[in-house]
């Protein structure tokens, strides 16, 4: 048994195990729905008799129930049975029958019993004895509330999560890890430094503050210089595109539920119709009003062909872009890149800050190639992802995709393809470099998954590469080949960033706010030390801001102190205190962030030099000697 299988394994058991402890807790009427395993630790889902719930103060005692259980050593018996047993044995407990209901008939129904008093429905495979458990460390950490099925219409549960490690040691380092997490926690540090905000009024839909616009400029300015490098051509396109387009691309049929829909007109009204019982008031559900629709007030419905929606890929719009005109072999490979605003529908209890919205942006790009480009283009593609995850400080690896079982297209195009991104990836990483996840890729074209490690140890994916044998299919795409016949074209599906929302929120946290100088919202902050030296402080300003020095700056007639302090929690790299003998020998003296570091006397001259180099070869270390 390897390592996943072994910590699958006790995990699995020990949710049985705090499943067993909550109803001798909290009752026999306890109602338990499923238990898995998670990364670290599983969780259980209950619904509690009335009246009682689970909070904080209750997890020493749920961990000190399933001590006790552990310690009867207790035989853990599988036992094989009918549909129609595991309905009698369940009877009571809405969850499991609704599950039993839903196997097929010639499915193998298996019950695990712990002792003779606790059974829970489950494929395993567990221990056998609860003493096998007895060296395992875990710690009961949060409750939170659930839905049934993540279904909002469904029961309302309690999710108890714990972590699991084989011993104390790994259980105390895991946990010291998440409290640096939570330190680092990109919401938190998001509103300290006052990049973005959420509002009820757009919920997932981020605002950008002043710094954190400034930040995410950089961050699309950065892609768009790269870009530019490896001959990518930048397009736009409309945010909102009829249905039409949608039923040719293959969306309205799969991605439905997920797009935000502006229904089509299906008439008008004939007559003026009064609309009663409408809410007249926010905070007063009570106080009504009543309206007057006039004749010819439309009528929507968004079964009719007039129909929009935003869309929530760029891939599309960009078919369309290259089937504008007729291309010849020679123009290709030829690669759009597009940052427009995308729109993808979430369910509330899914959102999560920056990590999963509403609204964001790519920086994605689709690239039509010939087949025989195909290996040339990922490999500069890797090359892109190399230069920008190297920019940042995160390492990445590797994984490969193949055919699934409903892949589309000609079997030996998909067989050429793979072979071709599995050469790519051994020349680039070894034999056994990277992981193949076999028949995972998309029914239109194996992919690349690149998962970036953060300063904690964490993985994100963040990049893919895809090959896409469909959507030319579906949108007719030629270009002439050298012999004057019509071709397909390949498209390759392209992110480094991926979503720019989230991987914003990634390296809040990789840097806990820190940003290297060349990211960071303001680079510099300027503190004349009184009002007598402002004039200086604004040769400064303009001298730091002509030379693409991102400044900010206080020439109020407040104390110097309260001026640093006003600056420091925003985090910007470099603070300048100025005054009698900096503006006397054109010098700047500088408070260095993150320390009680001070340069003094340091020509603006020789400083801005340094800034600039900073910005220009994206450096991650601040420079602290000048």
């Amino acid at each position: 048994m390897d390592k996943e299988e072994f910590l699958g394994l006790y995990r699995h058991s020990l949710a049985h195990v705090m499943a067993k402890a909550v109803i001798e807790l909290y009752g026999e009427d306890t109602l338990y729905g499923i238990g898995p395993q998670i990364d670290d630790g599983a969780y259980y889902d209950f619904v509690l008799p009335e009246g009682k719930s689970i909070t904080e103060a209750d997890y020493k005692t749920i961990e000190d129930k399933m001590r006790e259980i552990i310690k009867r050593r207790e035989d853990w018996t599988r036992k094989v049975v009918t549909k129609e047993e595991a309905l009698e044995v369940f009877k009571d407990n809405r969850f499991k029958v609704e599950l039993i209901n839903e196997l097929p008939d010639d499915e193998t129904i298996t019950l695990y019993y712990t002792g003779e008093d606790y059974v829970d429905l489950c494929r395993g495979p567990h221990v056998s004895n609860s003493q096998e458990l007895m060296n395992v460390s875990y710690k009961v950490h949060s409750c939170s509330m659930a839905y049934w099925k993540g279904d909002a219409k469904r029961d309302h549960m309690q999710r108890v999560y714990f972590y699991a490690f084989p011993d104390k040691q790994q259980l105390k380092e895991h946990i010291k890890m998440i409290e640096e997490a939570r330190e680092r926690e990109h919401k938190k540090i998001g509103a300290q430094l006052e990049l973005f905000m959420f509002n009820e009024s757009a919920p997932g839909m981020p605002y950008w503050e002043p710094r954190g616009w400034q930040m995410y400029q950089t961050l699309l300015a950065y892609s768009r210089k790269i870009q530019k490098a490896h001959g990518y051509t930048e397009i736009s396109a409309p945010l909102i595109n009829n249905k039409k387009l949608w039923l040719v691309s293959g969306h309205w049929a799969h991605y439905l539920n997920n797009m935000f829909i502006v229904p089509g007109i299906d008439g008008f009204t004939q007559a003026d119709t009064n609309i009663e019982d409408l809410q007249a008031a926010l905070d007063d559900e009570d106080e009504t009003t009543s309206a007057v629709l006039e004749a010819g007030t439309p009528v929507y419905d968004r079964e009719n062909i007039d129909t929009m929606a935003a869309k929530p890929m760029n891939c599309p719009n960009a078919m369309m872009m290259f089937k504008r005109k007729l291309h010849s072999y020679k123009d290709l490979p030829i690669r759009y890149s597009e940052y427009d605003v995308l729109h993808r529908k979430e369910k509330s209890g899914q959102m999560n800050g920056l990590f999963r919205v509403q609204e964001f942006r790519q920086d994605d790009d689709h690239t039509f190639v010939m087949e025989s480009q195909i290996k040339d283009e990922i490999a500069d593609i890797i090359a892109i992802a190399d230069e920008i995850y190297s920019t940042f400080g995160v390492t990445y690896r590797a994984e490969l995709s193949t055919r699934p079982d409903d892949y589309m297209g000609d079997i030996e195009v998909w067989n050429r393809a793979e072979a071709g991104l599995k050469e790519i990836l051994d020349e680039k990483y070894g034999e056994g470099g990277y992981e193949i996840n076999e028949g995972d890729g998309a029914f239109y074209g194996p992919k690349i998954d690149l998962q970036i490690k953060d300063a904690l140890g964490r993985e994100w994916q963040c990049g893919t590469i895809q090959l896409d044998f469909q959507l030319p299919h579906n949108f007719g795409l030629t270009y002439t080949n050298a012999e004057g016949n019509l071709e397909m074209p390949v498209v390759i599906h392209r992110a480094i960033y991926g979503s720019l929302e989230r991987f914003i929120g990634i390296i809040i946290e990789n840097f806990k706010g820190r940003f290297p100088f060349w990211l960071s919202p303001y680079q510099v902050a300027v503190v004349p030390i009184t009002t007598d030296h402002n004039a200086y402080a604004e040769e400064v300003i303009e001298a730091l801001e002509s030379n693409h020095i991102r400044v900010e700056a206080d020439l109020s007639d407040k104390n110097m102190r309260s001026k640093i302090k006003k600056f420091k929690p925003y985090q910007d790299p470099y603070i300048l205190v100025l005054g009698d003998n900096e503006a006397r020998e054109r010098t700047v003296s500088i408070n260095v962030r993150g320390s009680n570091k001070q340069i003094q006397n340091v020509p603006l001259d020789t400083f801005i030099e340094v800034c600039k180099k900073m910005n220009q070869e994206h450096t991650l270390e601040l420079v602290q000697e000048m």
